[in-house]
């Protein structure tokens, strides 16, 4: 069996390849790439003769999958999998494997960030200092007693609850499965915008969550509502978002996600919209989480190897 490791997994090559070592032994051969290539002949051309291919967020168009003949098994680095043309690795009977709970921790951190960045205007304090400023016009808020608005209760979404609890918020939640004994309150999506002082985002990308959040329920947002997205960028229509963010209908907005892979345009409306902290998709990006990652990887191919696949999608 032949294991292309199709683009780098962000463990250092070395330690990524003792792990897939002591993990798989000599079951496979592996072929390791270090350079991230979106070219569809490239990518076909490096992952024509494997059976596994190993990939992070890079996208395989259906061109490529077709063009990878031996494949059987695609271990995703990844929680999501809308960057892989999914219907035709079924239609082969390739199976998908995903990385599910490696980035809980880091993802949740993140939202905290955000959001007490926005509360306590660290971005405008770090600036006023410098430049010999005073705290004037720069009082924030506190998370205690606000009503946190959970859009997604898989387990980033319960564990950002959980923080969100922790910190003294009333936390809300609107999910396509209800979790019994959590503490949540859950209600329907319309009563979440039009209640909560905090709205994050932990849903996957799917056709039904497309534009989740467009311009009609922004305006059901609190004026002093804040908006975390650290799930998919199309979940929101960034455009209605920024407009919202212009016109104080909301007060302010944290974005680690868009509607394409960072680099973004520097025409994108959320790059010019106020009270907005954007980040490069780094959420799920922390040591310890693409180490967790990598061991749910090889784990992955490991079980798949063995008849018992695991984390399939």
């Amino acid at each position: 069996m032949k294991l292309v490791i199709i683009e780098p997994l962000g463990v250092a090559k070395e330690k990524l390849l003792d792990l897939a070592t002591a993990t798989l032994g000599n079951q496979v051969e592996i072929i390791y790439y270090d350079t991230r290539v979106t070219d569809t002949v490239e990518l076909i051309k490096r992952g024509k003769d494997a059976d596994i291919i190993a990939v992070s967020n890079l996208p395989l168009n259906s061109e490529v999958i077709e063009g990878c003949p031996n494949l059987k098994m695609l271990a995703v680095a990844f929680t999501g999998v809308d960057h892989i043309a999914v219907d035709t690795c079924k239609a082969k009977g390739i199976t998908i494997c995903n990385c599910a709970g490696y980035s809980n921790a880091a993802v949740s951190d993140l939202v905290f960030g955000m959001i007490i960045t926005l509360y306590r205007n660290m971005l405008s304090c770090n600036e006023v200092v410098r430049q010999s400023g005073t705290k004037d016009g720069l009082i924030g808020f506190e998370l205690e007693g606000k009503k946190f608005g959970i859009i997604g209760t898989g387990a980033i979404g319960l564990r950002t609850a959980n923080i969100a609890k922790a910190f003294g918020c009333e936390v809300y939640a609107y999910s396509r499965t209800v979790k019994e004994n959590t503490g949540l309150i859950y209600t329907d999506l319309d009563t979440l915008l039009q209640t909560c002082d905090i709205i994050s985002l932990h849903v996957p990308l799917n056709a039904h969550t497309k534009h989740l959040i467009n311009a009609q329920k922004l305006a059901l947002m609190k004026p002093n509502a804040i908006l975390i997205n650290t799930a998919r960028g199309p979940v929101v229509d960034s455009q209605a978002l920024a407009d919202a963010l212009n016109s104080h209908q909301i007060a302010g907005a944290g974005i680690d996600v868009f509607e394409m892979e960072p680099p973004v345009p520097s025409d994108h409306p959320l790059l010019h919209s106020i009270n907005t902290i954007v980040t490069p998709h780094v959420a799920f990006a922390t040591k310890e989480a693409l180490e967790k990652r990598a061991v749910i990887v090889f784990n992955n191919i490991l079980n798949y190897l063995n008849g018992s696949p695991t984390n399939i999608i």
